[in-house]
């Protein structure tokens, strides 16, 4: 790679870097071709990337991004798994990382905030953004469903009394049949 594709590598991921909630570093050692690729996938498909770069390429690409922090995390084989949305990266690393075990987590970043290990399988606990979504609106959906049965109540229980006073005046008047006796 000469300078000029140097350059632009180390731009690139600058203002890559510059939008994302999160990029989580890993050592990736032994890991071989078609589990890299595999890892690639499944951080692609929950909204997030994957970059190997030169260590030192990396460091200039994160200067001047919230995320620098991390910079003192790449050394030997690393690999930087990013996403926008805050969660994606950290949760699709983690769980890749548990079934192979050649994937080590070194930490991360989340804005400003320099994460360790713990960190960033804290993050990857959270729900992602469709499923804090969904369940927003399960909350709002709730009042409406409450209001509504609130309102049927009155009905329901002005029907129960009537049903009760009316058997309760054909107990009194004896015109309720006796329980067969068979």
């Amino acid at each position: 790679m000469d300078r000029a594709e140097k350059r632009k590598l180390v731009a690139t991921l600058n203002d890559a870097w510059k939008q994302t909630g999160v990029i989580v570093v890993a050592h990736y050692a032994g890991m071989s071709v078609a589990q890299m690729t595999e890892f690639r996938k499944r951080v692609k498909e929950a909204g997030g990337t994957v970059k190997v770069a030169k260590n030192r390429l990396a460091k200039l690409a994160l200067d001047g991004t919230e995320a620098s922090a991390v910079a003192g995390l790449l050394k030997g084989q690393t690999c930087l798994a990013y996403s926008a949305d805050p969660i994606a990266a950290a949760k699709a690393s983690i769980r890749y990382s548990r079934e192979n075990t050649k994937l080590v987590i070194l930490g991360g970043a989340m804005g400003k905030t320099l994460l360790d290990v713990n960190g960033v399988r804290a993050l990857a606990e959270l729900p992602t953004l469709d499923e804090l979504r969904s369940m927003l609106i399960a909350l709002i959906q709730a009042p409406a469903a409450k209001i509504a049965r609130v309102i049927q109540e009155p009905g329901a229980q002005l029907a129960r009394v009537l049903h009760a006073k009316g058997h309760a005046k054909g107990h009194a008047k004896g015109q309720v049949a006796e329980p067969d006796a068979s």
